[in-house]
């Protein structure tokens, strides 16, 4: 095993935002910067945009002795291929960004989904550290999850977490096309819409339904009352598959705080019996998990065997 000595660059792709970074041999950040993604201009553009934030951080004073890069992206991510292979937000398909952008940098490049990447971070620098086996889920648009088991990220062929499309039982239509999803309901977009069809009365996000839910609208308190139901459903099939240890709750929806977490975790341990009972608590790296989350990626690049990839 080599030891990296060098820093390392990183780059969250997001649907509105390129989150990026120079980080230490100790994982400090000595640069971070959030460019736009241009996603309006199609997916082209947006290639042209991670690629153009690449040569911006290699050539960034901070990144002198930058020997690799992490690159987390949306969607269903090959990372093996180095390839991202569809993603819905920002239209980009059998894209090979991992070869695209070694050009660019002229760097190795560890490229990775961001919602495991982001759980990658929680793992190992946040809310999950020191544990061998949790859930990395974070709510906003839609919901994924990240597995971590015995201590590895589950990549799954670039499949796995898909939480939010695991049936909860309902007849509601989902993006995907199916019914039943946890997506559909429980999901921040899935909140504020059904609260608006239900009251009639358009909502500024989740957390506007939470705020009127805390302020005694019955419209509110249900929708809110059936996410939380949903979700721990969702939960409760994971936890018998994964035993995690903790539940790590992230995106938006996670800034409702107790609201959130204290009837989840209830209503969690009232449906598992003899199964692990996990903690659920929520991320404490905000939105700098994708990217710290993708220095991960660049570092563990150089200490698996130099930057030679497997």
């Amino acid at each position: 095993m080599n030891a990296a000595t060098g820093s390392v660059i990183a780059l969250d792709v997001g649907g509105t935002r390129l989150k990026g970074g120079v980080y230490g041999t100790g994982g400090d950040e000595l640069y971070t910067h959030a460019w736009i993604t241009h996603r309006r201009g199609g997916p082209e553009a947006v290639v042209v945009a991670v690629l153009d934030v690449l040569d911006e951080l290699r050539q960034h004073p901070a990144a002198r002795a930058a020997e690799s890069c992490g690159l987390a992206a949306p969607g269903i991510v090959d990372k093996v291929r180095g390839y991202a292979l569809w993603s819905e937000n920002l239209g980009w398909r059998d894209v090979p960004l991992r070869r695209l952008a070694e050009e660019r940098t002229g760097l190795p490049v560890a490229l990775g989904h961001d919602v495991r990447a982001g759980g990658l971070a929680e793992a190992r620098l946040g809310a999950a550290r020191g544990v061998d086996n949790a859930l990395f889920v974070p709510i906003g648009t839609g919901i994924g999850a990240a597995i971590i088991a015995d201590g590895h990220v589950v990549d799954g062929g670039g499949m796995a977490g898909e939480l939010g499309h695991v049936d909860v039982g309902h007849d509601e239509r989902c993006a995907c096309g199916s019914r039943g999803c946890l997506e559909a309901i429980a999901s921040a977009s899935g909140i504020a819409r059904r609260y608006a069809l239900r009251s009639g009365s358009a909502v500024d996000g989740a957390a506007e339904v939470a705020r009127r839910a805390r302020s005694g609208d019955a419209v509110a308190i249900e929708v809110w009352d059936e996410a939380v139901d949903a979700l721990a459903a969702a939960l409760t099939t994971a936890c018998a598959l994964l035993a995690p240890q903790v539940i790590v709750l992230g995106g938006g929806l996670s800034q409702a705080g107790d609201q959130l977490v204290v009837p989840l975790e209830e209503r969690l341990r009232a449906r598992l019996t003899f199964h692990r009972r996990p903690r659920v608590v929520t991320a404490v790296l905000g939105d700098r998990a994708g990217c710290l989350g993708a220095s991960l990626l660049a570092r563990e690049l150089l200490l698996d065997d130099g930057g030679a990839r497997r």
